[in-house]
């Protein structure tokens, strides 16, 4: 067998680490050492290799007991137990396609040889789907299926809500992907053919704060932050929302964490129609005062005073 290759060293877990600890501990890497962000830096492109080689052993619970038995043994697997269907799940830089297996190590290829799911093999011949690969001569026929490629896709509300095309890259090609408006969280986009060898691309939309927005159920959060001149005389106060910035008059008298609903304004309901919006109020007050502020805010203050206006002792007092 060739020589050992330790995956939890590369991708810097225990060997009792989790699925969940080894597949942040991959992207993590990836996304470190992927060549498209090393540009220049010839060895990336074989630590990125290295990376996928060892997740690709340890992100799926078959190959992973394998490696655990026969990986330090110098041994190869007996006939018949194989490493099952390849990892479940991912990202885009989670799974390798099944024509780069022979980019793999031959400590790799030795410990997975008797049988990888992704291949097809001939009834003639040794029912190894790595035999051509290698140059044997023993008349299997190798057939890579094209398999498809899982990973998350992040974007932001304003975008998603909006819809359109965007562009993304998946192992160096450039890629669109159309965006249904108001499309939801958890969602999945299929690009057929926009995997590597061929497969489909299965995109989960993960929705994300953006614009000063946040998603709650079918309603849109925004906290905006007011003057307190605004606040006690009100008037109108600029607030993001989905399409854009637009203005909401703030009543007099208006308090810090008073919620102003704008009906209509939210998410893409199912049944065609639309959450609202709420607006969180933040009264503000000067950080620095000059002569003229200090001597208004002097004399509100006697005449509160005056007024018989004090401070409730039992109002709770918020940190920001």
């Amino acid at each position: 067998m060739a020589a050992y290759k330790d995956y939890y060293e590369t991708l810097g877990v225990a060997k009792d680490a989790s699925q969940e600890e080894i597949r942040r501990a991959f992207r993590k890497a990836a996304a470190k050492h992927h060549p498209d962000r090393n540009p220049g830096d010839a060895g990336a492109e074989e630590r990125f290799k290295e990376i996928n080689e060892a997740y690709t052993a340890l992100s799926d619970p078959e190959k992973r007991k394998i490696y655990d038995t026969y990986g330090t043994t110098g041994q190869v697997p007996p006939s018949g137990w194989t490493g099952g269907a390849g990892p479940q799940g991912g990202t885009v830089w989670t799974n390798v396609d099944p024509e780069e297996f022979a980019g793999f190590s031959d400590f790799f290829q030795s410990l997975f040889g008797g049988g990888f799911g992704g291949f097809s093999t001939s009834t003639r011949g040794s029912g190894d789907p790595f035999a051509d690969l290698r140059g044997g001569t023993r008349g299997a026929r190798v057939e890579a299926r094209p398999r498809n490629v899982e990973g998350d896709f992040e974007i932001d509300l304003q975008r998603a809500w909006a819809g359109g095309d965007v562009p993304i890259t998946v192992n160096g090609k450039r890629v669109t992907v159309t965006v249904p408006a108001g499309v939801r969280h958890g969602a999945k986009l299929r690009l057929r053919g926009q995997a590597p060898g061929g497969g489909d691309l299965l995109l989960a939309v993960r929705l994300r704060p953006g614009g000063g927005l946040t998603l709650e159920g079918d309603d849109v959060r925004a906290v905006v932050r007011i003057p307190d001149h605004l606040a006690a005389l009100g008037g109108t106060a600029t607030v993001p929302s989905l399409s854009g910035p637009i203005d909401v008059t703030v009543p007099a008298g208006s308090s810090s964490g008073r919620v102003l609903r704008l009906r209509g304004q939210g998410w893409n309901r199912k049944d065609g129609g639309r959450g609202d919006q709420l607006v969180e109020l933040r009264v503000t007050v000067p950080g620095s005062l000059s002569p003229d502020q200090r001597e208004a805010y002097q004399r509100l203050r006697d005449l509160a005073t005056a007024e018989g206006d004090q401070v409730d002792s039992d109002a709770a007092v918020e940190a920001d």
